[in-house]
């Protein structure tokens, strides 16, 4: 594999915009990447595109490449749509990396967008509803709640219409961190605060207000633990970069930022809550980049909800789980603390525009690198990692990928 940088990124503000075409949205990312990178379409070999639910919410479908693309000019050249869950651009980036790394292209486009808001909230919900296994997802439940002898539904009455079915899987899920390592609502509302703290400093951000503890508390009950404030919104966004091999990164930029690693991998149909696709993949991450957890000094996980942000870290062996509540309450999450996590305002703040939402977090990692993260900026990190998963296969994730990136 030949070496791979990243030499130029952009991205949309996160929101929600009835206004705005897919084509409007992947322009306003696309158009500062050419411009960070110093380039012109006509140096792009090829574009790698992800995004997961245009078919629901606009009808367009099969070639969403070529099509928004095309509106402004970049044509031609090979275009591959990538649908994967929340991890379709991140996956997309995945795919990208292996092509040029393996010599079939020289510098590529990544693009992850997505139009999710919809003045029908059901019209989102059944977008994101889709991501689970539509013959079989009850079933796996039920069959899980009789194994388990739970006395609790997982899915209760409401998801699906006031909620998207995720919230009740994620609030399930964060009762049985509670349970193992003493975690409390308190301690995931403390993580709301942090990252709406974040987000207020990003101009790239759906929520840019610092919020307080009692208001992130009092938000209004979504799922136990969850409140409304630790759960992601729905909105509109996209992201971009520009990938291209070592021999031609000297004509782009003086300060590349190098894929150490990129991985991919898909859930299994399992009863087990200990073996997750984020607790397998890690590990290989960590070998193909050829460093440790210890090496990490920032990383953007995937937090539609705030205590996914802890239980993300546990499982990738960053936080160890008995020592969670201590690094929450001493703030080692924080911009200035031992591991800076989600210093976007994640997707909390920054909001949770699905198929871009893996950009965003590359995009992020990548100005931390640079140093161009302004009053958000974290002091001198050197390597960066992303954690990005989307949908249910039974009662694990679907699909999920991870980098690691450095400078």
């Amino acid at each position: 594999m030949r070496d791979v940088a990243i030499v130029g990124i952009g991205m949309s503000r996160f929101g929600k915009y009835p206004e705005k075409g897919i084509k409007d949205l992947v322009r306003e990312a696309v158009e500062p990447t050419l411009s960070d990178a110093k380039l012109n379409s006509k140096d792009i070999d090829a574009a790698f595109v992800g995004t997961a639910a245009p078919g629901i919410m606009t009808g367009q479908e099969q070639i969403k490449a070529q099509v928004t693309l095309s509106a402004m000019g970049i044509d031609t050249i090979p275009m591959y749509n990538i649908e994967n869950a929340c991890a379709s651009s991140s996956s997309a980036f995945n795919l990208a990396w292996t092509s040029v790394g393996a010599g079939l292209y020289d510098c590529v486009l990544v693009v992850g967008f997505e139009k999710l808001f919809d003045k029908d909230k059901m019209k989102s919900f059944m977008a994101l509803g889709t991501a689970v296994d539509i013959e079989s997802a009850l079933q796996h439940l039920e069959e899980f709640q009789k194994k388990h002898a739970l006395n609790e539904k997982i899915i209760e009455e409401g998801s699906g219409h006031n909620r998207s079915i995720f919230m009740d899987m994620y609030a399930y899920y964060t009762r049985t961190y509670m349970e193992r390592y003493g975690l409390t609502q308190k301690h995931f509302a403390k993580i709301s605060v942090k990252s709406h703290k974040n987000g207020a400093l990003n101009p790239h951000a759906q929520y840019q207000k610092e919020v307080t503890l009692e208001q992130v508390l009092q938000s209004g009950d979504v799922a136990f633990p969850l409140t409304r404030m630790m759960c992601s919104p729905i909105c509109d966004g996209s992201a971009a970069a520009i990938i291209c091999a070592k021999e031609h990164v000297s004509r782009f930029t003086t300060t590349p930022i190098w894929v150490a690693g990129s991985v991919v991998g898909s859930g299994k149909i399992s009863d087990d809550l200990s073996d997750t696709l984020t607790s397998r993949l890690g590990p290989k991450i960590f070998e193909t980049a050829g460093v440790g957890p210890e090496d990490i000094d920032i990383i953007e996980v995937h937090d539609a909800t705030s205590p996914s942000e802890i239980i993300t870290l546990i499982e990738l062996g960053l936080c160890p789980g008995e020592d969670a509540p201590k690094w929450i309450d001493e703030g080692y999450l924080e911009l200035d603390g031992k591991l800076p996590s989600n210093t976007s305002g994640g997707l909390a703040s920054k909001g949770h525009p699905i198929g871009a939402t893996g950009m965003g977090q590359i995009h992020e990692i990548v100005l931390q690198l640079r140093g161009e993260a302004g009053k958000r900026q974290v002091s001198e990190p050197k390597t960066g990692m992303t954690h990005n998963g989307g949908g249910i296969l039974g009662v694990d994730a679907a699909a999920m990928a991870l980098h690691i990136f450095t400078r």
